[in-house]
């Protein structure tokens, strides 16, 4: 029997499935089958395996942030919530109370959005956000989740330890 490698989930919420046909010009012309793709290159690369999933539904999200948080070999995750950014309590406080770092990510740059989009219910209990790179964006969270976890990166890697 192998080792079990860490586990990265990338969760993402509302709407996320009609990425590279809803608002191309805001999320990019990027479907996720190909994010996911250059994901799952970059966590072999990082010696991690991943979850990733979606979902329209409140509920399942913090459903499923529950059961990563249960999962012995869970780094981290790297979450989406869209809409629910802006809107849902009940997943900030599920969020507050997870033992596993969560980094916040969005395709688009909230802040230079509408002023709704401004105010995110979890920055306040994310270790990060990233946000406005684009698909781009998902990368950078997920090395920031191997990197909050403390976990060997792969070969290859130019990572240093700051000792801070």
């Amino acid at each position: 029997m192998g080792t079990r490698k860490t586990v990265v989930w990338i969760l993402n919420g509302p709407n996320l499935n009609w990425l590279g046909r809803r608002e191309p010009h805001i999320y990019g012309q990027q479907g996720w089958p190909a994010i996911e793709a250059r994901l799952h290159s970059l966590a072999e690369q990082l010696g991690v395996e991943l979850v990733c999933r979606q979902s329209n539904h409140e509920g399942q999200l913090i459903d499923w942030l529950q059961e990563a948080a249960d999962g012995d070999s869970t780094a981290g995750v790297v979450l989406n919530a869209a809409g629910f950014t802006h809107t849902s309590v009940a997943l900030r406080d599920c969020v507050a109370s997870l033992p596993v770092p969560v980094v916040e990510v969005h395709l688009s740059n909230i802040h230079a959005r509408e002023p709704f989009r401004h105010h995110s219910l979890l920055a306040p209990v994310v270790a990060g956000q990233i946000v406005g790179f684009g698909a781009l964006s998902y990368e950078l969270g997920l090395r920031a989740v191997v990197s909050l976890s403390g976990q060997a990166i792969g070969p290859g890697s130019d990572r240093t330890e700051r000792g801070d």
